[in-house]
C-alpha cells in the first residue's frame, strides 16, 4: 500500500498535482499535419531471426556500434517514430530442454543488453525515439525508474520502455526459480511494479529544480516527495534520485494478448505491439483493446496499436514472392521449431511432429501462439510444417511492390486494425533500407506518414499526451476497480 510521506512541507497525495491537468495537450510547434500512420522498427540486438543472418545481403556486425548507428540513421531519414529492441534474460532451452538448438541456429541468442544499444542509436540521431524491453519479473522498480528517467533526459525525451513479465522458464532459472510464476502472478507483480515506478518518476515535480546560482538554492524540497510504498512485493521509500523525465513518463509499450495482458495494456500502455495472421483478428484485437481503455476512463486515441509487419519488397508481386521463397529456403525445420518453442515456452519434442499442434493450456507469448493456431488450422499443418513456416513467416502478408504494401497498410489503417506498424526486417540492415527507399516514398505520396518531424519528444511524434504528475493513480488497477 502507499501511505503519506512524512515530509512536513508538502503532504503526499495519490492524485495529480492540483496545478496540473489530468493530461497535457501534445504540442508540435509546426503546422504540418500529424501522420495518420506511425512506424516503429523491431530490431534484435543479435542475429535477426532464425535465418535472417544467413541472407546474402545480411550484415554481420551486430557486435559493433556501427551496425546500430547505421540502422538508426536509415530509420530517422525515413521518418520512423522509434526503434524498438526486444530482450530476454536467457539462452532459450525450450526445445528438448537444451540450449543446443538455440545456439546451433541462432534462435533467440546471442542477445546484447538493449539499453546500451538504444543509447547508441539515440546518440546517432536527433528525432528517432528509442525503446527497449525490461522485464518486471527480475528487476526492482527503483533501478528501472532511475535508468529510464536518466535515459529520457539524456536523449531529450525520446525514450520508451517495453514492459514484459518474461515468458521463458529459462529466464526464471537464471534468477533462483525453477520455472516462471503463473501468468496472473506475473501480471500482479507487474501491476505493483508500474505503480511504484510511476510514483518514483512523479516524486519530483517538473518545477522542483531551480538551480539559482545567485541564491545558491538548487531545488525546492516542497516540490519533491517521498513514495513510502510498502506493498506485497516491494518496499520503496523514495524519492527518486533523478528529476522527473522530460516526457513525464517514458512511452510505455506492452504486448500482452491474454485477457490479463490486454487489461494491463489498456490501463498502462501508450503503445501496444501485437501480431496477427489476418486482418479480421487484428480488427477484433484492436477493437477489444480500445473498448477496454475506454472502460478504464482513458481516451482510446491515446493508445496506439502497432501490429507487426514484415514487408518483402519487390518490383512486383512475382519478384517479391521469389524473394520470399529464397528467404524461406534458408530455414532449417529444426530452427523454425526452436523459434516456435522459444516463443511459446513449450517443448514441442514431446508431441508427434507429424501430427497437428495440440491445444496448449499456458504458453509464453500468447499473441504468437494464437497467430500460429489460426494459420495452422486454416492450412492443416503438422507441428513440423508449422516450424518451417514459423521460421520464415512474414507477418501482415505484405509481400509485393511498394504500392501493394502501401495498399495493405492503408487497408489495415482504414479498418481500425492499426495506428501504424512495427516493421520487422527479414535481414538487416538491407531490408530496412529497401523499405525506406521504396515503401516510405509511396506512403508519403499518399499522405500517410510524415515528411518531417514536428514534435520534440517521442510522445509528441506519436500524438500522445504528456502525463501530469500523479497520472499513475488513474492507470492503476485500484482506480479501475473504483470505476466498476
Amino acid at each position: 500500500m502507499t501511505t503519506d510521506t512524512p515530509h512536513t512541507d508538502t503532504p503526499h497525495t495519490d492524485t495529480p498535482d492540483a496545478d496540473a491537468p489530468h493530461t497535457d495537450t501534445p504540442h508540435t510547434g509546426d503546422p504540418h499535419p500529424a501522420p495518420r500512420l506511425h512506424l516503429a522498427a523491431f530490431l534484435n540486438a543479435g542475429p535477426q531471426g532464425t535465418s535472417g543472418w544467413r541472407h546474402p545481403d545480411a550484415g554481420d556486425g551486430f557486435l559493433t556500434a556501427a551496425h546500430y548507428t547505421r540502422i538508426a540513421r536509415v530509420l530517422e531519414d525515413a521518418g520512423f517514430d522509434m526503434a524498438f529492441v526486444p530482450d530476454s534474460l536467457a539462452v532459450p532451452r525450450s526445445l528438448g530442454d537444451s540450449f543446443d538448438p538455440a545456439v546451433t541456429w541462432g534462435t533467440g541468442t546471442p542477445r546484447l543488453d538493449p539499453l546500451p544499444v538504444i543509447t547508441l542509436m539515440a546518440a546517432a540521431t536527433e528525432h528517432l525515439g528509442v525503446a527497449a524491453t525490461v522485464s518486471t519479473g527480475y528487476q526492482e522498480p527503483f533501478h528501472v525508474a532511475r535508468g529510464m528517467a536518466t535515459l529520457d533526459h539524456l536523449v531529450g525525451g525520446r525514450a520508451g520502455w517495453n514492459v514484459v513479465t518474461s515468458f521463458q522458464d529459462a529466464e526464471a532459472q537464471n534468477f533462483g526459480q525453477d520455472r516462471l510464476p503463473d501468468r496472473q502472478a506475473r501480471y500482479d507483480r507487474a501491476e505493483e511494479f508500474l505503480e511504484v515506478t510511476a510514483q518514483l518518476w512523479d516524486s519530483w515535480a517538473d518545477d522542483a529544480v531551480v538551480a539559482d546560482k545567485e541564491s545558491g538554492v538548487y531545488g525546492r524540497p516542497e516540490r519533491v516527495r517521498a513514495v513510502e510504498h510498502r506493498g506485497e512485493r516491494f518496499a520503496v521509500r523514495g524519492p527518486l534520485s533523478v528529476p522527473r523525465p522530460p516526457q513525464g513518463y517514458p512511452v510505455i509499450i506492452q504486448a500482452g494478448a491474454s485477457p490479463a495482458g490486454r487489461d494491463f495494456a489498456a490501463r498502462w500502455a501508450d503503445v501496444v505491439f501485437c501480431s496477427h495472421e489476418s486482418l479480421e483478428s487484428a480488427v477484433a484485437f484492436a477493437t477489444d483493446l480500445r473498448a477496454r481503455a475506454a472502460a478504464h476512463g482513458r481516451d482510446p486515441g491515446q493508445l496506439k496499436v502497432l501490429p507487426a509487419a514484415t514487408p518483402v519488397v519487390g518490383t512486383d508481386v512475382k519478384d517479391a514472392l521469389a524473394k520470399h521463397e529464397a528467404f524461406a529456403e534458408l530455414v532449417h525445420p529444426e530452427a523454425g521449431l526452436s523459434r516456435l518453442a522459444y516463443h511459446v515456452n513449450v517443448d514441442l519434442t514431446r508431441y508427434d511432429l507429424d501430427g497437428p499442434l495440440p491445444s496448449l493450456a499456458e504458453v509464453g507469448v500468447e499473441g504468437h501462439y494464437r497467430e500460429v493456431v489460426e494459420f495452422a488450422e486454416r492450412e492443416k499443418l503438422s507441428v513440423r510444417e508449422i516450424g518451417r513456416w514459423y521460421g520464415a513467416r512474414t507477418e501482415g502478408g505484405m509481400i509485393g511492390s511498394a504500392a501493394d504494401i502501401a495498399d495493405t497498410m492503408e487497408q489495415w489503417l482504414d479498418a481500425g486494425a492499426a495506428d501504424g506498424f512495427m516493421i520487422q526486417a527479414t535481414h538487416v540492415p538491407a531490408a530496412f533500407e529497401e523499405f525506406a527507399d521504396h515503401v516510405v516514398p509511396e506512403l508519403r505520396r499518399r499522405g500517410l506518414v510524415r515528411t518531417a518531424y514536428t514534435g520534440g519528444t517521442l510522445r509528441d511524434n506519436l500524438g500522445l499526451a504528456r502525463p501530469a504528475r500523479g497520472e499513475w493513480h488513474h492507470r492503476a488497477r485500484s482506480a479501475a476497480g473504483d470505476r466498476t
